[in-house]
Formats: structure tokens, C-alpha cells, sequence
């Protein structure tokens, strides 16, 4: 069985990949991700639950679910699946590893020069060439198609398929990794500009009784 933090480090790992400038790019593709930009760009807070399938070369899969709070404004995410918490309250990260009965802390990334979950739902608006595909339906719902390529061709995946719903909301990424893994996240819920608690963006000790703290700050 595939561990849990090596699935999160893998998002961590495409989320935070080094931006670059837009190549020469499809100009259908451009219009329908510069609308589904507007979409996301309006938005201050977010919550979503998702589904996380990972599928290995030799056959092996894995499957969570999960909840993502996002505070724009604050550059503040929460992101909670079952044996791993993520916690950022703008300045520092909290890692919770709870098979492991760990916390990692670390410096919160917000730099223009690297993705994170604060821009999870906008990742394809730079570093990217990117192509239509076919439409495809999925449970009698018509998706619109792009197929994203990474302008440096030194990250671990070589291809992000990211399928659009008729809302102009992110239905699904399909992530392919150079391994020949492939992995994908489907936003199953989204609720927009809602009230969310601050306490969701802020790591409290005592919650987390008998844990070890790791500052690799």
C-alpha cells in the first residue's frame, strides 16, 4: 500500500513547480481556461471536497477523499483527508502526519514564483502549453477537454489533463507522471464565498496530543 505523505508530497511537488512564460498556445484552449480564470479569480473563499485516485505502472491503485478550505485574501488553506492534515495560516505550514503521529512545520510559500493551494483551482495560468482535446462525457455530463504540457521539461510528469464542466468549474486533473503513475483529483463539491471559521486556518498543539513537532523551518 502506497503512503498517504507520499501522495501529498507528490501534490505538494506539482503544486509548487517553478512558473514560466506562456508558450504559443492553442487560442480555444486559451478562451476556455481564461474562463474558467475569471470564475475562480472572483472568488475569496472556497471549500471543496474532493476524490484522489492513484494509479501505479504495475496496476496497484489507491483512492482518498478529502476537504480543501481556502482563504485567498489571507493566503490560508486547510486541506484534510484521512491519515493527513494540511495547515497553513498565511506564515507558517503545519505537515500532520497522523500514522506517523508527527507534525513537520515549515515556512508558508506564497511567492508569484511557485504554485500552492492558494491557486490550486488557477495552476494552469502560466508555466503551460496547452492544447483542446475532444469533449467527453462523464455520467451523461458533457466536459470540455485541455491538455496541459510543462514548458520546463524537468518536472517529474509530462502531462496534466484538466477537464471543465459547463459552469466553467474544474471537474477533474489527471496528472501523468513520467513513471507511468497516473493521478487524479475530481472536485466533487465546490462552495464559493462562504463564511469559513479562522480556526480552520490555525494549528492548535492541543489537538494533536502525543505528536512529535519537526520545525524544518
Amino acid at each position: 500500500m502506497i503512503k498517504m505523505k507520499t501522495h501529498i508530497g507528490i501534490w505538494i511537488f506539482i503544486l509548487c513547480s517553478s512558473l514560466a512564460s506562456f508558450a504559443q498556445n492553442d487560442p480555444a484552449a486559451q478562451q476556455l481556461l481564461d474562463q474558467v480564470s475569471k470564475k475562480y479569480d472572483a472568488y475569496q473563499t472556497l471549500q471543496s471536497d474532493f476524490n484522489f485516485s492513484a494509479k501505479q505502472p504495475n496496476g496497484e491503485m489507491y483512492t482518498d477523499q478529502g476537504t480543501l478550505f481556502l482563504n485567498k485574501k489571507q493566503s490560508q488553506y486547510r486541506i484534510q483527508l484521512k491519515n493527513q492534515e494540511l495547515i497553513s495560516d498565511g506564515k507558517t505550514t503545519y505537515s500532520i502526519l497522523k500514522d506517523d503521529k508527527e507534525v513537520q512545520i515549515a515556512d508558508a510559500d506564497n511567492g508569484s514564483s511557485s504554485i500552492g493551494p492558494n491557486n490550486l483551482f488557477t495552476f494552469y495560468k502560466s508555466g503551460f502549453k496547452y492544447v483542446s482535446s475532444d469533449d467527453e462525457r462523464v455520467g451523461g455530463e458533457l466536459l470540455r477537454v485541455v491538455e496541459l504540457s510543462p514548458l520546463d521539461t524537468k518536472n517529474n510528469y509530462f502531462k496534466i489533463k484538466l477537464r471543465v464542466n459547463k459552469n466553467r468549474h474544474i471537474h477533474d486533473v489527471l496528472i501523468f507522471d513520467k513513471s507511468g503513475a497516473r493521478y487524479t483529483y475530481t472536485i466533487k463539491t465546490l462552495y464559493v464565498n462562504n463564511s469559513i471559521s479562522p480556526s480552520n486556518f490555525s494549528f492548535n498543539k492541543a489537538n494533536y496530543p502525543n505528536y512529535e513537532l519537526v520545525d524544518l523551518r
